[in-house]
């Protein structure tokens, strides 16, 4: 690094600290946000980097990235993505590769999901010409059970999807163990649960692959961004393809022979020799990040376990809080769990004298912000009527959290201030109506 760009980078770091907010929380006024990214000095002086050496397209950033976030996570392989939507995307439509053969999911296939979610998790089944089966899931966990999964098996299934929720593990063990058994495929959606893990093991480790999502709500943020996680060499080589346009070849940009045989293949029905870097093996797209975004991603990534430990601390401190505030029934970690949690998820009694809305308005009109857990009962919504789908069983508690269900923050920008005043606006609108 030069002199001038060191120093460009000193003043950025300067005036990082001095653009600070220094006016402290102001009940009522200052916005309690229920998730949001939380940057530093570093943080913003790592883009500027990038930026100074016009690092704009994928470049040696996000390989550095991909080789220590795939080492970070315990799998051997990582693709960054411009977002954890297209991450989901690539990882379903992996698996209906032609190259594997018997494995390979075609059209009408089900594939197992869960009702109660957000839909970048199910939309690509449907993108993919797959049948979604949807599942209920447990009230207090808000994850499904290996036991509906199993009951939902049927002679068309031939995988798994689901999202670990709020940060806070399915029973992923027993699911995987499952989809062993049966022959299916297990895809992870991992985008709220980066450094959760189950029976002492990393989320994103139990299944085919694994996705993650780096939007400013995340665990870690490179501002849009996501990932696919696998240690099967054969699917990661998929992924790669189906990332990076569809094409056959995997030399990195500015490279052109890292086979040593550019020109010496003979695919398709193409005349022999054809430029292997223009050679198409899949239906592919263009969903690569940024060099800025990956430069992002690794000042981030340091601060993994303290953001992980801020979660958790939230959480508890909201759980304890409101453990004897009556109607509201708490969220609890997944037996065998520790979560890296995303949010902290309410569901008010509907005995309640008292209905979610009243009580989210009463919070929102405090500056505390607040979200559904999502898309509901996903079955509801007009994107999905008319659509093919197989319901397992009946899905009432996913009714219960379309109706009855919201959550709070517990990201790491949160003071203990702002937690206990979550804690306090909560005890004072039950106690008003008891």
């Amino acid at each position: 690094m030069s002199d001038r760009a060191a120093h460009i980078l000193d003043e950025v770091r300067k005036y990082h600290q001095d653009s600070k907010d220094d006016r402290g929380f102001v009940p009522g006024v200052t916005e309690i946000w229920p998730s949001g990214a939380v940057l530093d000095d570093e943080d913003r002086a790592a883009v500027v980097e990038a930026a100074l050496n016009l690092r704009i397209a994928a470049g040696r950033s996000a390989r550095k990235f991909e080789s220590v976030f795939a080492r970070r996570m315990e799998r051997r392989k990582a693709h960054l993505t411009n977002s954890g939507s297209s991450a989901n995307l690539l990882a379903v439509t992996a698996l209906t590769s032609p190259q594997l053969g018997d494995r390979r999911l075609v059209p009408g296939d089900e594939v197992i999901t869960v009702a109660a979610g957000f839909p970048t998790t199910v939309n690509p089944i449907l993108q993919n010409g797959l049948v979604p089966v949807f599942v209920d899931i447990d009230l207090r966990t808000y994850n499904t059970t290996a036991e509906r999964i199993e009951k939902a098996i049927g002679p068309r299934t031939r995988a798994i999807m689901v999202a670990h929720a709020l940060g806070n593990p399915f029973e992923v063990a027993e699911v995987a163990q499952l989809a062993e058994d049966h022959g299916l495929l297990l895809i992870e959606d991992n985008c709220d649960a980066v450094g959760s893990t189950y029976q002492g093991q990393l989320t994103g480790t139990f299944g085919d692959l694994a996705t993650v999502s780096f939007y400013p709500a995340h665990h870690l943020t490179m501002g849009e961004g996501g990932c696919v996680l696998t240690s099967n060499l054969a699917l990661a080589r998929i992924v790669e393809s189906l990332r990076d346009w569809g094409r056959d070849c995997w030399c990195e940009p500015g490279e052109s022979d890292t086979c040593r045989k550019r020109f010496g293949y003979q695919m398709g029905t193409l005349p022999a020799g054809y430029d292997h870097k223009y050679i198409f093996s899949h239906v592919g797209y263009n969903l690569k990040t940024t060099d800025l975004q990956a430069a992002l991603g690794l000042s981030q990534l340091d601060k993994l376990d303290e953001f992980g430990a801020a979660r958790r601390r939230n959480w508890r401190r909201l759980h304890r809080g409101l453990a004897d505030v009556p109607w509201l029934l708490l969220p609890e970690p997944t037996p065998g769990s520790d979560p890296s949690w995303f949010g902290f998820v309410i569901t008010v009694n509907p005995e309640a004298p008292f209905q979610r809305a009243e009580l989210v308005d009463f919070l929102e009109n405090r500056k505390i912000g607040t979200r559904r857990l999502f898309a509901g009962n996903l079955t509801r919504h007009p994107a999905y009527l008319g659509r093919e789908y197989r319901v397992s069983g009946e899905l009432p508690n996913s009714d219960i959290v379309t109706e009855h269900t919201f959550w709070v923050g517990v990201y790491p920008g949160l003071t203990e201030e702002m937690i206990d005043y979550v804690i306090a606006s909560i005890t004072e609108f039950v106690g008003a109506h008891r």
